[in-house]
């Protein structure tokens, strides 16, 4: 498969692993247990963000990709969003950790990881060992925004700018 693209159905069988935020488990050094995150269940009735990041703490995700989804969340709730899902190849533990790092709380911004790239894989989407950096719009399991990076350090096709304009 070459990416997904508007009008195509979101994979039901795509599974991520979290940790899900908990006010147990809300301190950086705190662990918490990794679960499975169903996209077809979680997705179901809701219109999701799903951003694609080459890794967590890495320079260009941390600190020109993602603040931009994190400051602009009640815009874009304000459009309906109701889940902003951020992958990468990072395991659970490192997801979970980079979301606290930002002081995430809830569930409005998951931070799923993407064992091997196996998602990013499985869509054509991948750069090497890790996901490429991309963004998708899944309303109601159907897609209706997908866009890839063509070049490396590029934040435009998945910049919460462009999923504004795009909702």
């Amino acid at each position: 498969m070459s990416g997904l693209k508007a009008g195509d159905r979101f994979p039901e069988d795509v599974a991520f692993n979290y940790i899900p935020w908990t006010p147990e488990n809300a301190s950086l050094i705190s662990c918490g247990k990794p679960q499975v995150y169903q996209t077809a269940s979680a997705f179901a009735g809701k219109k999701a963000v799903l951003i694609s990041t080459p890794g967590a703490f890495t320079p260009g995700c941390t600190q020109r990709h993602l603040p931009g989804f994190i400051s602009n969340l009640t815009a874009l709730k304000a459009k309906g969003v109701d889940t902003v899902a951020v992958i990468a190849y990072n395991d659970a533990w490192v997801m979970s950790a980079w979301g606290k790092a930002y002081g995430i709380e809830g569930d409005d911004i998951v931070f799923l990881s993407d064992p091997e790239a196996r998602f990013s894989r499985s869509i054509g989407w991948a750069s090497g060992t890790r996901g490429a950096r991309y963004a998708l719009v899944v309303d109601d399991g159907v897609v209706t925004y997908a866009g890839k990076e063509e070049g490396a350090g590029e934040i435009v096709a998945s910049s919460v700018e462009t999923i504004l304009a795009k909702l």
